[in-house]
């Protein structure tokens, strides 16, 4: 809660304009968009020079602010009606307001995006589109996959894809299979458990999710499933990633033995997947520096 308190001090007050539309772009998420391009350009970069080549450094800037606004407002927009039920909404994040300025803004995030589409090898170009149609019909219609079991957990493979955009943007070719679908897994895993704390606010809205279907017991065995699958896949690039990855299974089943309020762990993930992605990055940078 402390660094939740500390972020809440440094925003504008939450009843003005831009600390409304900042809170509704959840800042203490950001970095799970921006993160990823983060490891992505490490890892595709060939010198040091590259980490901060102007594409790199403007694909970091969209993916920290605009693309946070776009996917969240959007998912804010259709579910105003279900988070009428939702108790996050009273503290720790803001409810929908409603009003022209809020749509405005989401289209203009969306937007900015357009120039990358004359700069981007056809890689990137392809796993931002990816993005961009993963980020909106997760929560708006037709598809809405975040209704549908399973289909929610899966179609949040889109916080990769940033990272997918970084390493191409740089290395003109696609990452490796194996860190793209380990990381895949690993969001399922990280979606689905952030679902739990949402399990009564759902279900009283009649929303049909991964953690409403299964149930939290269930849910907390298909999150580890998730991450052991994550790590072992992540493996085959490394056994470092599997080893890093590998903390995820043990916090999840720690949290359950421990009887810990689920609301509250949930809380602790932002730190959590900060330093794993710290550690992730700090690897790749060792390599690229001492090879």
């Amino acid at each position: 809660m402390a660094f939740a308190t500390s972020l809440d001090d440094l925003l504008p007050p939450a009843s003005t304009r831009s600390g409304y539309l900042l809170r509704l772009s959840r800042p203490r998420f950001w970095f799970y968009l921006a993160g990823p391009v983060v490891v992505g350009v490490t890892y595709a970069a060939e010198t040091p020079g590259e980490l901060f080549a102007p594409l790199a450094l403007a694909l970091f800037a969209y993916f920290l602010l605009p693309a946070n606004v776009y996917l969240y407002g959007v998912n804010d927009v259709f579910d105003a009606d279900v988070d009428e039920h939702n108790e996050k909404k009273d503290d720790r994040e803001v409810r929908y307001r409603g009003g022209r300025l809020v749509v405005g803004v989401v289209l203009a995030s969306a937007l900015l995006a357009v120039p990358f589409a004359f700069v981007l090898p056809w890689e990137a170009l392809v796993a931002f589109l990816a993005f961009g149609l993963l980020a909106t019909e997760y929560s708006a219609p037709p598809l809405r996959f975040k209704t549908t079991p399973f289909l929610d957990s899966l179609s949040n493979g889109l916080y990769v894809l940033p990272g997918v955009v970084g390493y191409a943007a740089l290395a003109g070719e696609w990452p490796p299979w194996a860190a793209v679908a380990g990381a895949w897994l690993w969001t399922m895993g990280m979606h689905t458990f952030s679902a739990i704390p949402d399990i009564e606010p759902d279900r009283a809205a009649g929303i049909r999710t991964t953690a409403t279907f299964l149930g939290k017991s269930r849910t907390y065995l298909y999150c580890a499933v998730c991450w052991v699958a994550a790590a072992a896949v992540f493996g085959l690039v490394h056994p470092f990633f599997a080893t890093v990855l590998g903390a995820y299974p043990v916090i999840v089943l720690g949290i359950v033995r421990s009887e810990v309020d689920v609301s509250e762990a949930y809380w602790w993930y932002p730190a959590i997947n900060t330093l794993v992605g710290m550690l992730i990055t700090m690897a790749g940078l060792w390599v690229l520096l001492y090879g």
